[in-house]
């Protein structure tokens, strides 16, 4: 999925390949597992960047940025999600993340609440319980084995909506799969093994930003009850509901920005500004 092109992109190397894109307030971007910025953010990257400068870095192992030999951690991403933001001048920042982005986004956020204007996290997770442990270590195991038709085959189902699935013709299904199968980045298994290891509950209450959760209720890979405590977990948070598997971007990506870019449009304007309007 491309995220386009525009003369003020700019993608540098050292030390995680970084994307910029657009004009405007900044907006931090944290991807997925097994995923990358112009996978997961790819489809509405664009919009966002035309009233946001975008900031996203890939993580190791995906992306133009190298497989790292050291485990990976919620720290070190945090960390270089804020030397991103140092490196585009940007004191302050509104935050999204998707999937284990949700949870890097909430350690950033924790540790840094005087620079996080907003927070939006989208089928998010601050643990795996039983259910999602072992379908994350079944993941870990075909991902690191690189088979990638049984790891697509095993991801697939997992993904999309039951009714997304069941909605795919045989043609669409079998392009659905290879395609899945080509893009399961390097780094998959590292990332995979960071979701297992993952905790943020003791950070949850420690999120001052006005934030918005967006429950994937379909969700087949993260279950919804596990985003409802992260809601639940961050004092006044916003809860707004998408009727999609684990890829928002994939099943319904319009509705997905437009939940995203009206919550910062309302935090960023303020209620005495919309008073003046």
């Amino acid at each position: 999925m491309s995220a386009g092109t525009s003369t003020n992109t700019r993608t540098t190397r050292a030390p995680y390949a970084r994307t910029t894109l657009g004009e405007g307030p900044a907006l931090l971007l944290a991807h997925g597992a097994g995923g990358s910025v112009e996978a997961n953010f790819g489809p509405i990257l664009p919009t966002l960047a035309a009233t946001h400068r975008a900031v996203a870095v890939d993580y190791p192992g995906t992306g133009q940025t190298p497989r790292t030999k050291e485990p990976l951690t919620l720290d070190t991403l945090a960390d270089e999600l804020i030397a991103a933001a140092d490196a585009e001048g940007a004191d302050t920042f509104a935050l999204a993340g998707y999937s284990l982005g949700t949870a890097v986004a909430v350690r950033t956020a924790a540790r840094h609440p005087d620079r996080v204007r907003a927070l939006v996290l989208t089928a998010p997770f601050a643990r795996p319980d039983t259910r999602m442990t072992l379908t994350a270590q079944t993941w870990h195991h075909l991902a690191s084995s690189r088979d990638r038709d049984k790891l697509a085959r095993f991801l697939l189902p997992l993904a999309l909506s039951p009714e997304a699935l069941d909605a795919l013709s045989p043609e669409q299904l079998a392009a659905a799969l290879r395609g899945t199968a080509e893009s399961a980045p390097e780094g998959s298994a590292d990332h995979v093994d960071l979701v297992l290891r993952t905790d943020v509950r003791a950070d949850l209450a420690a999120i001052t930003a006005p934030t918005l959760v967006i429950t994937t209720t379909r969700d087949q890979l993260v279950p919804p009850a596990l985003q409802r405590e992260v809601a639940a977990g961050i004092k006044g948070a916003a809860v707004a509901e998408m009727g999609t598997g684990h890829l928002p971007f994939a099943e319904d990506p319009a509705r997905w920005q437009r939940l995203i870019t009206g919550f910062l449009a309302e935090v960023e304007t303020g209620p005495s500004a919309r008073a003046a309007e």
